[in-house]
């Protein structure tokens, strides 16, 4: 990371871990309450896949085994969570497999990769499987989402969201989508537990859906159902906040927030996709490296001439 004096501490991966897993319990309980117990056997068989395939390559490059240290499960329910509840098995398991094969363990691991490895899986499958991946549902009706119908200027009436008021159900999750993404409330409650235990940057969060809001209010377009709809929340608090795949330091996680803010807003309002905030994550992923060698803080001791 850089030279010393460093900081230790007690904390180990496995804590920091399972407080990520803990923080994404809300969020699967919403999906199970609006798309029932579908949501429980896609996450299941996609954290099974995950750990599986984590095993198979820990055992061919002959590391020690270490699928029970939360990783491979935290990229299990994370990938289940941006993927449709009702995608074919066989695709939720081709994507998991990737996730964990392209995504991480091709890199050298956990620690090693570049990419958030659940966004890599499911770029993979929207490469490969576009219909599969953009087929909605919810209470067994299909049709568009919110960031769907705004995109192509269709009437909110025909989305897939319950009746009532139109901000507090795309708040509270009443509404299709990804199967994890849904429900805001959810989310938040997982991030603010995540910035209780200090394990998340706060400013990280807050500057991507700040960003998201103040480019979609100046557009014209509705600021509030934008950063209520689609994957904002889960990306801006439990992806964007990776500790391997984002910069290392305030200056430089602020420059990273703010880039995904900026592409999620350019890709919704200007792109051919309605939803962009798996894109705008990898995409700033593939920064971070200038990021961080352009932000790098001076040495211990260092004075400047």
């Amino acid at each position: 990371m850089g030279p010393s004096p460093h900081i230790r501490t007690k904390e180990t991966t496995e804590d920091v871990m399972y407080d990520v897993i803990i923080a994404l319990i809300p969020a699967m309980i919403a999906a199970w309450y609006f798309f029932g117990i579908r949501a429980v056997s896609v996450t299941a068989v996609s954290i099974l896949a995950c750990m599986v395939s984590e095993y198979i390559c820990q055992k061919i490059m002959k590391r020690d085994i270490e699928i029970f240290d939360g990783s491979a499960i935290i990229t299990g329910i994370l990938y289940a969570f941006v993927i449709p509840p009702y995608m074919s098995y066989w695709y939720i398991i081709t994507g998991a497999v990737v996730s964990i094969v392209l995504g991480k363990m091709v890199f050298g691991g956990l620690g090693h990769n570049i990419f958030n490895p659940a966004l890599v899986g499911r770029a993979f499958i929207q490469a490969s499987w576009p219909v599969a991946i953009t087929t909605f549902m919810y209470d067994d009706i299909a049709g568009p989402t919110i960031l769907d119908a705004m995109k192509r200027g269709l009437s909110l009436d025909i989305t897939l969201i319950e009746k009532g008021n139109l901000y507090l159900n795309t708040f509270v999750g009443k509404m299709g989508g990804c199967l994890g993404e849904t429900s805001a409330l959810a989310l938040l409650l997982g991030g603010l537990y995540l910035i209780y235990k200090k394990q998340i940057d706060w400013k990280v969060p807050l500057t991507i859906i700040a960003t998201v809001f103040l480019i979609t209010w100046a557009s014209g377009a509705d600021p509030i159902l934008h950063i209520f709809s689609g994957g904002l929340f889960l990306g801006a608090f439990f992806m964007a906040t990776d500790m391997v795949t984002s910069p290392h330091n305030p200056k430089g996680r602020f420059i990273f927030a703010l880039g995904v803010g900026i592409l999620i807003s350019l890709i919704r309002l200007k792109g051919g996709y309605p939803e962009g905030t798996a894109f705008a994550i990898l995409i700033m992923n593939g920064v971070v490296p200038i990021i961080n060698r352009y932000t790098r803080p001076k040495r211990f001791g260092e004075v400047k001439a």
